[in-house]
């Protein structure tokens, strides 16, 4: 199903609100020496990156 240029702009607006928010939660739990938590966040980024550059890549094409 095709998105529209206002939902796709939403949903880049919510992974990137998202985003900060994990790389926040990331920094408490390196400074509390969770390092299985924090490769779980890492992940986590890593798809959201992926999600976020498919979005913008579908919103160029509009």
């Amino acid at each position: 199903m095709m998105l529209t240029k206002d939902q796709l702009q939403q949903q880049i607006a919510e992974l990137k609100n998202d985003y900060i928010n994990l790389q926040g939660d990331m920094e408490k739990l390196e400074s509390l020496g969770h390092a299985d938590s924090v490769k779980q966040a890492l992940a986590r980024l890593e798809n959201m990156e992926a999600r976020l550059a498919e979005l913008n890549k579908q919103l160029a094409a509009l």
